[in-house]
């Protein structure tokens, strides 16, 4: 079977499980609306408006009931037959324990453990992401049915990989706000539900090809399968570093950072993905704790048309008073938190408090009637509130749609399509089982079932790398070398040499793993941890045949010294791969499957980290040495660039269509031409794109062939930049303005095309926030590809 087919029959069957319930039911769900005696209340009338259902039951609460509300756990209603509700559970790359709202303990033991959130945004496919985030949901909803966990989880993470240090940087799709933008919507249209139809509304489904958007339910009034939170709002990139934490941390941003940088993908997430729901984070953003800034809060309502709760993330109210000191009182924290938009308080700051905030008159139970129409408006659109009106679309999941074969091929698939061939020396990889006489697995993790990284749940059946090689290859020498991540003692060594002697190929495992990054704790080096190098170069010394070299861990390392090392032939990045990493690495390794992944981040050299974690700034600043961050506006060396990444096969580019001009004449809102355009000293043009009322119309497309012209099927991740302007301040080195996965047979030839947008993907913010449209030539390259657009302002 091909690879595209191993990819095509697990999304098939998938989108198939969304639309073919099964006939299991189960009493034990505790839902409001239940007869004979609690069925009759106006917000049990479905045929109501959301919004009138809310206030039906709003009206019906005593204010000690809506108080207990306003936590995470939310109290019981015994009275209207309201049972509790826990609102937090975590769902970033598979059903995840960190949330009480969820409970492994029951009929469903174990959950699909697909690859850390970097790794499958290593893929750069936005088929694949959507299709994870649908498989996830199907178990969540699964769990639902069988009384282990709610409907609303607190994921995807969509702050930027700012820095390299970050110990949750793993958890994000990576530095591009371009790219992370559009994973928070591919992620959270699947994951509510919004992307399920009838199979007939769908274009084929396999990797590298862009599904149309499906057709979602007529007349739903807003229905939601799940509920999906974009997080942390906003700035927030740091977790422990020198004197600040992520509770004290005030993140000073400027407006251009935060316009073009910062903001986008919550923006997306809002706009285009539809989230109901939005999570603020512990850190300040000049000078304002986000849970209190109440400009911050409420813009997401006013301008991108938020509909949904935000909520803090946990016990971020309390830091308010406790950690930022921005309130004197415990009370007015709360008050301030509460009327500047954030709706619901993870932990129970809130609700402790509430009473005496409002005897002291600093909030309304107006305000407190705000925050919830906002929750039950999230719940009803749930169904929560439907009792025997319920859709039945979804109830009959149940555990045999949990750890499906059809959800562990496509975990297998996220691996495969996001490990990234960094080094591949004299051709070293893929080796050929049939011709392997031994192959020695080293490193502390080669072993090790632990490679799910941050916010993960039970697997359901992880396999080490060493038990996935041993399925390939007759006889497999093992030995750790370290005892630990940390590798803090050489003891070791000389067992791991004595194996690298036997054997005819080596590969080292080597990286990270959470006890050197995760949420919490931030790294200090990008160095492999303590003697990991030294064993690195000590079983290359004295192997028979260069060594393959895995990395894991989801923050870039400086492995420098392997990179120009001939005996280190390979060099492979697999992230936290899930529970069937094991099985992915060893599909690569033994050229069962072409790699194809590309770095999300930059790789910077050890010699970044004496840039201040705590500078938010992201263009490069000579005066002061900074040298800017991620690719966009760094300007120093690297390891492995941002979008890096070699394959087994070779592949060619052809240019097919691409406009050389394009007139702004006609676009431009009337008005005096001197207010029209900006002019510089230097007589430098740019429009204002809120002076583009029809950027719609300005968009161009661009068309490019790709041929694999080596000896072995593939993917290839075609990249589209639009180059800096440097004569332009503020202006980016590079962006990404498109990208698209392609896969081909050898010798095959597939075309792709982009559509640009000028208005957003040839823009930039000034300082004060605004974005501009340099006019003039811009320069659109992808691989060894460069055409040039004039934008033209008469």
């Amino acid at each position: 079977m091909s690879k595209i087919q191993l990819f095509f029959i697990p999304i098939i069957v998938l989108f198939l499980q969304l639309i073919t319930p099964h006939s299991s039911t189960n009493p034990k769900i505790q839902s409001p609306c239940q007869p004979p005696h609690h069925d009759s209340y106006p917000f049990c009338n479905t045929s109501l408006s959301t919004k009138s259902r809310a206030r039906f039951l709003l009206s019906l609460l005593t204010l000690d009931e809506k108080i207990q509300q306003l936590s995470n756990n939310a109290s019981a209603v015994p009275r209207l037959g309201i049972p509790p509700y826990e609102w937090w559970s975590e769902s970033l790359h598979g059903i995840a324990v960190n949330g009480p709202g969820v409970s492994f303990d029951g009929a469903i033991k174990s959950a699909t453990g697909f690859p850390q959130v970097i790794l499958t945004a290593a893929s750069f496919n936005r088929s694949l992401w959507s299709a994870v985030a649908s498989a996830i949901a199907v178990e969540a909803k699964a769990m639902f049915n069988v009384g282990q966990a709610g409907l609303t989880y607190w994921a995807p993470n969509i702050n930027i990989f700012r820095d390299p240090r970050w110990g949750r940087g793993q958890e994000t799709p990576g530095e591009d706000p371009m790219v992370t933008s559009a994973f928070a919507v591919e992620y959270v249209r699947a994951f509510q539900g919004q992307y399920y139809a009838a199979a007939e509304g769908r274009e084929k489904f396999r990797f590298g090809h862009r599904r149309k958007e499906l057709r979602e339910e007529e007349d739903d009034d807003g229905k939601l399968m799940l509920s999906a939170c974009c997080k942390h709002f906003t700035a927030y990139d740091l977790e422990k570093w020198g004197q600040f934490t992520r509770y004290n941390f005030n993140a000073v941003v400027t407006d251009q950072d935060m316009a073009d940088t910062y903001q986008p993908p919550f923006k997306s997430c809002i706009q285009q993905g539809k989230a109901s729901c939005l999570m603020c984070s512990y850190n300040a953003v000049n000078g304002i704790p986000v849970c209190a800034d109440s400009g911050l809060l409420q813009k997401v309502r006013t301008e991108w048309n938020f509909q949904g709760y935000i909520t803090s993330d946990c016990d971020a109210v309390a830091t308010i008073y406790e950690d930022q000191k921005y309130t004197k009182t415990p009370e007015d924290a709360v008050a301030i938190a509460l009327k500047s938009g954030t709706d619901i308080n993870c932990g129970t700051y809130m609700s402790r408090h509430m009473k005496s905030v409002i005897r002291k008159g600093k909030v309304s139970e107006k305000d407190i009637d705000r925050a919830l129409l906002n929750l039950f408006s999230v719940q009803l659109r749930l169904g929560l509130f439907d009792g025997k009106h319920a859709r039945n679309g979804f109830r009959g999941y149940g555990p045999q749609d949990v750890c499906s074969s059809e959800h562990k091929k496509l975990a297998l698939e996220a691996a495969m399509q996001g490990i990234v061939l960094l080094k591949n020396g004299h051709k070293i990889l893929p080796l050929d089982k049939h011709s392997i006489s031994s192959l020695a697995v080293l490193g502390p993790l080669a072993n090790s079932t632990k490679l799910g990284g941050g916010y993960t749940g039970i697997p359901c059946k992880p396999k080490s790398i060493l038990e996935g090689l041993k399925d390939y290859v007759n006889i497999v020498y093992h030995a750790m070398g370290c005892i630990d991540v940390s590798c803090n003692s050489t003891d070791n060594f000389s067992e791991a040499l004595s194996v690298a002697k036997q054997a005819e190929y080596v590969v080292v495992v080597a990286g990270l793993d959470l006890s050197q990054e995760e949420e919490d704790h931030d790294r200090y080096s990008l160095l492999l941890p303590g003697y990991q190098m030294k064993l690195v170069n000590a079983v290359a010394s004295v192997s028979k045949r260069p060594l393959i070299l895995v990395l894991t861990g989801g923050g870039p390392l400086d492995v420098s010294f392997a990179v120009g090392d001939p005996h280190v032939g390979s060099i492979l990045w697999i992230g936290y791969p899930g529970e069937t990493g094991g099985t992915a690495l060893s599909e690569i390794i033994l050229g069962h499957y072409s790699p194809g992944g590309r770095l999300p981040m930059t790789w910077y050299p050890e010699s970044f980290t004496k840039v201040p974690m705590s500078d938010m700034n992201m263009r490069a600043d000579a005066s002061r040495n900074y040298p800017g961050r991620t690719y966009r506006f760094y300007n120093g060396d690297t390891v492995y660039p941002f979008g890096y990444g070699l394959s087994y096969t070779s592949f060619t580019y052809k240019l097919l269509f691409a406009p050389s001009k394009l007139s702004l004449q006609g676009f431009v809102q009337d008005r005096p031409q001197k207010n029209m355009l900006y002019q510089t000293s230097k007589g430098l043009d740019y429009v204002y794109i809120d002076e583009l009322p029809y950027c719609d119309s300005l968009r161009f497309k661009v068309q490019i062939s790709v041929t694999n012209e080596g000896d072995m099927d593939g993917s290839e991740v075609v990249l589209l930049f639009a180059k800096g302007l440097k004569h332009f301040e503020g202006s980016p080195e590079s962006q990404l303005i498109g990208f698209d996965r392609v896969s081909l047979l050898r010798n095959a030839t597939a075309e792709t095309s982009f559509v640009v947008d000028p208005c957003e993907h040839l823009s930039f913010a000034d300082e004060h926030g605004n974005k501009i449209l340099p006019t003039g030539d811009h320069v659109i390259v992808s691989q060894d590809l460069t055409h040039m657009v004039s934008i033209e302002s008469c």
